[in-house]
């Protein structure tokens, strides 16, 4: 099986697990992202300016997320339900 598509004959298998594939990793680097600043939020010792930072990292990361989810959806909306593209995203 292709690692995210690649080396996919079929056009619209190769873009949903490349769509699946780019979700996961944003998703992944969001999740990096939140645990991080919580770390720098805990260990902060009561800095205004340190947990100022953590929530800024966690709002951002979970800010971003949305966009990508967000992203998806649209892409889908527009693929499947406005254009009928078959096999667009599952």
């Amino acid at each position: 099986m292709p690692f995210c598509g690649i080396g996919e004959p079929d056009v619209a298998v190769f873009v949903s697990r490349l769509f699946g594939c780019g979700v996961g990793l944003v998703g992944g680097v969001a999740l990096l992202a939140i645990i991080y600043g919580a770390f720098i939020f805990v260990t902060s010792g009561g800095d205004p300016n340190r947990v100022r930072v953590g929530r800024e990292y966690i709002t951002y990361a979970i800010v971003g997320l949305l966009f990508a989810i967000f992203a998806v959806l649209l892409l889908e909306l527009l693929g499947v339900d406005i254009l009928r593209i078959p096999g667009f995203l599952p």
